[in-house]
């Protein structure tokens, strides 16, 4: 199984940033999929989760409104759209398969938030 995430980078508030996650090694298709992410000395932190279908879709309540998950399967990639970021929204990012999730499966991406 790999996840290889990217799209990280350093972006001012108020910015947007789109994170990918190129899966390998398994059904991509078959699997719920979730983001999540750690802050610096935090732990994880789920963000957001999609169904194997593609058409259900969860999210934090701190990120609900600004972020938006999305999946294409004949790509066998998982995406994070982030709109309106804010300081507290740095950290790693990586994608995990499941439903609801916080399990490390990948080198994840960096975002970093800063004025």
């Amino acid at each position: 199984v790999q996840l290889v995430s990217s799209g990280g980078g350093m972006v001012r508030p108020g910015g947007s940033l789109r994170l990918s996650c190129a899966a390998s090694g398994f059904t991509f298709s078959a699997y719920d999929m979730s983001w999540v992410r750690q802050a610096p000395g935090k732990g994880p932190e789920w963000v957001s989760s999609i169904n194997s279908g593609g058409g259900l879709t969860r999210y934090a309540d701190v990120v609900k409104g600004r972020f938006t998950i999305s999946r294409d399967d004949a790509k066998n990639t998982l995406y994070l759209q982030m709109n309106s970021l804010k300081l507290e929204d740095t950290a790693l990012y990586y994608c995990a398969r499941g439903w609801y999730v916080t399990t490390r499966e990948g080198q994840g991406t960096q975002v970093l938030v800063s004025s």
